[in-house]
């Protein structure tokens, strides 16, 4: 992984409508030089559309999906609209994918969520091709079956009748467990953490490196991304700064997924909070979401945020120049992005 740290703009999801003053960050992002802005998905806005509509008024920043759901469009879909952003970007497309979890697959695409890892392999070997183009499709796999073997019967491999403006569309994976980090390694190239901590950064380079090994390529790791959602709430008051995160970690660590199906419980007990995600989220499953945030301890947050005055913050991030991370992403108003570039540039 490369030793820089840029940054980028996460729009983050929707509410009931769009998150307020997202254009405002975008452009203001554009014009302090960030790296890349990034959109998001669950099952509310989809995050395409947005990326499109808000990157058509940038000019220099790379354009991320953080990240377009596998199991809401087939691999031909997510494809076409890859090409189709890289050409209207002027190749600034990142096509940042993700299994999501069982509960929003199962829910509400009405797709089955066993087994991601293999199905992700799939998925991406046949976004690659298409985006190739360098022969009709002809992909016969466990998950995906193209032509569709029955039906009319009337199926033939194709091609996009789109010309790539680029044949290699970076592909990042958005990632939590360590056999998924370690396929990002293998067949991406780069990988979104969620709720990243610098002290847990030699398990994560094991897992990339596994991955890096497996990949044919000599020299990934000098090419490979990864692009790490961190909050950042400045002041001088670092319990009511960390007050301002612990909500977030609270719904993560103990209000999504079903208890032994959540992958952000296990981040956190591979952290050293065990104890604190299961008290969590019994508070949380029992609708006591104060009471489960105010649960969640300073040492918790500072591990995966940056809080409090801003000498503190400019010196914790040494931390993370030194992780494999290479693009920290942030969020907020425009008007907290010059104070950020301002101390990642320092």
């Amino acid at each position: 992984m490369a030793n820089r740290l840029s940054l980028g703009y996460n729009t983050g999801y929707w509410g009931s409508g769009p998150p307020a003053g997202a254009l405002e960050g975008i452009k203001e992002a554009d014009r302090l030089g960030f790296d890349s802005i990034w959109t998001a998905e669950a099952y509310g806005s989809d995050s395409l559309t947005p990326l499109a509509w808000w990157g058509s008024q940038t000019q220099n920043v790379r354009l991320g999906t953080s990240i377009v759901q596998m199991s809401a469009r087939t691999p031909a879909a997510t494809a076409m609209a890859a090409m189709t952003m890289d050409h209207l970007s002027g190749g600034r497309f990142i096509l940042g994918l993700g299994a999501s979890g069982p509960q929003v697959v199962e829910g509400w695409y009405g797709q089955p969520y066993p087994r991601p890892l293999a199905r992700t392999r799939e998925y991406v070997e046949i976004v690659r091709q298409i985006i190739r183009r360098e022969q009709p499709i002809d992909f016969h796999g466990e998950f995906y079956d193209m032509p569709f073997q029955g039906g009319a019967g009337l199926g033939k491999p194709l091609k996009s009748t789109v010309h790539p403006l680029r044949k290699e569309i970076p592909i990042f994976l958005g990632a939590e467990g360590p056999k998924n980090v370690a396929l990002a390694g293998e067949i991406c190239d780069g990988w979104l953490p969620l709720f990243f901590s610098p002290k847990e950064d030699a398990f994560y380079r094991n897992c990339l490196n596994e991955g890096f090994a497996k990949s044919g390529e000599a020299n990934k790791a000098d090419r490979f991304e990864v692009a790490c959602p961190v909050t950042i709430v400045p002041g001088e008051d670092v319990e009511k700064c960390a007050d301002m995160v612990r909500p977030f970690l609270a719904l993560y660590a103990g209000g999504m997924g079903a208890r032994g199906a959540n992958f952000h419980f296990e981040v956190f007990a591979r952290m050293g909070y065990e104890d604190v995600a299961l008290k969590v989220q019994d508070l949380y499953l029992q609708g006591k979401k104060d009471e489960a945030a105010a649960a969640i301890p300073l040492s918790m947050v500072e591990d995966v945020a940056l809080v409090g005055p801003v000498d503190k913050i400019r010196d914790e991030l040494a931390k993370w120049r030194e992780s494999c991370i290479t693009t920290i992403l942030v969020s907020g108003p425009a008007k907290a992005l010059p104070l950020y570039a301002e101390l990642f540039n320092s």
